[in-house]
């Protein structure tokens, strides 16, 4: 009966809480967007299972060597990459192997919505201060308004390691909700007339401009940010191993199997950081909540500057204020949902590629505010 007794103490039944029950129908809830409604499945469902894994009831401190949270563990250790920001510029590695800056170098001066989308940042930092939480704590908060998960836990990695788990759910569930957040803002914000402009079709791009914007880009981004460098290093590196012609191996090797793995270990893990026993409590709801907020004003500061952008130009070179969103750095679904919202008005006006501009500049941008932030936070 003793042995009996032990047994039964060591399973899950025993050990489990409300805040498990509660992770695991988050996960499960994951899943299904991921699944049903096709909401970043690549993102989602290596998460959701996360949570799932990560919310396994068991004795804790006995040196079992489960948790995420227990040195020793296995899952402790794909979790380093995590708490040491290594996975974060491994994914820049590959977006910038995958990313085309064509139509941003077209129209330079499209740059500035992906700049303007970032005040979501900065208002949620002062918002979070407001609430309570250190400058380091707000700063790692704020930055969810970027639309950016690989960012958000690059920069909780270095300020706020306690709160990774939070901000990485927070941010990541926001970028997957993208198609649903968005859209009634853009709405809102916008007229008839507005909807219907029709932008200029991007010039077209020569071979040298795309060999040399990775390297100005380099050294324009990190000589104003430096802090920023293992992001925004990683990026333009893997841009120009795309566009040098010579290395496609190397960027074809970034943009696919090496982004994919490591996607695979930072959703998995991220997950798995949302152990209840750890994780629920006032602060988390407070950032998920934060974390909303951000995003939808970066979604209306991105807008609104195109409109404000419009009164300045002339007839025939006017923005049409639905890319505006896109200025947040959630590649390329919100491109994609400017592309959509734009068809539901003109069936002929595609607004994709124009979009596609802001949405890497916001790539950009959020990255340089991760570093302007560590450089104050750590000075």
């Amino acid at each position: 009966m003793d042995g009996l007794t032990q047994f039964w103490s060591y399973t899950s039944f025993s050990n489990i809480t409300i805040g498990h029950v509660v992770m695991i129908m988050v996960g499960i809830l994951f899943i299904y967007l991921a699944i049903k409604k096709e909401y970043e499945p690549l993102l989602l469902i290596p998460i959701g299972f996360g949570i799932l894994v990560g919310n396994i009831p068991f004795v804790e401190n006995v040196g079992l060597q489960i948790g995420i949270y227990e040195k020793g563990s296995v899952l402790n250790y794909l979790y380093f990459g995590v708490l040491q920001g290594i996975y974060p510029p491994l994914i820049f590695l590959g977006i910038g192997a995958m990313t085309d800056f064509s139509t941003l170098l077209s129209n330079p001066k499209l740059i500035l919505i992906g700049a303007a989308a970032q005040i979501g940042i900065f208002l949620t930092l002062v918002s979070a201060i407001a609430l309570g939480f250190t400058p380091e704590e707000a700063a790692s908060i704020g930055i969810i308004g970027g639309a950016d998960g690989p960012t958000a836990i690059f920069l909780a990695s270095k300020l706020a390691p306690h709160l990774i788990g939070a901000i990485a759910i927070s941010a990541y569930s926001y970028m997957a909700l993208v198609p649903l957040i968005q859209p009634p803002i853009m709405r809102l914000m916008t007229n008839s007339k507005e909807r219907l402009i029709r932008m200029k079709p991007p010039r077209m791009v020569s071979k040298t401009e795309k060999i040399i914007f990775p390297i100005l880009g380099l050294l324009l981004t990190t000589f104003i940010s430096p802090s920023a460098l293992p992001l925004l290093g990683t990026l333009f590196f893997g841009n120009i191993l795309k566009e040098s012609g010579v290395t496609k191996r190397l960027a074809e090797t970034a943009a696919r199997p090496m982004i994919d793995i490591v996607t695979i270990l930072l959703g998995l893990t991220v997950g798995a950081s949302t152990q209840a026993t750890t994780f629920l409590n006032e602060k988390s709801v407070l950032i998920f909540g934060l974390g909303a907020v951000s995003f939808m004003v970066a979604t209306a500061g991105g807008v609104g500057f195109v409109k404000f952008m419009n009164l300045f130009l002339k007839e025939g070179n006017k923005l049409n204020p639905l890319i505006g969103n896109a200025g947040v750095s959630a590649v390329p679904d919100s491109a994609r949902v400017s592309q959509i919202i734009g068809l539901e008005y003109d069936k002929t006006n595609h607004l994709l590629m124009h979009a596609m501009a802001p949405n890497v500049a916001g790539v950009i941008g959020s990255a340089v505010a991760a570093g302007i932030l560590l450089s104050f936070m750590t000075g």
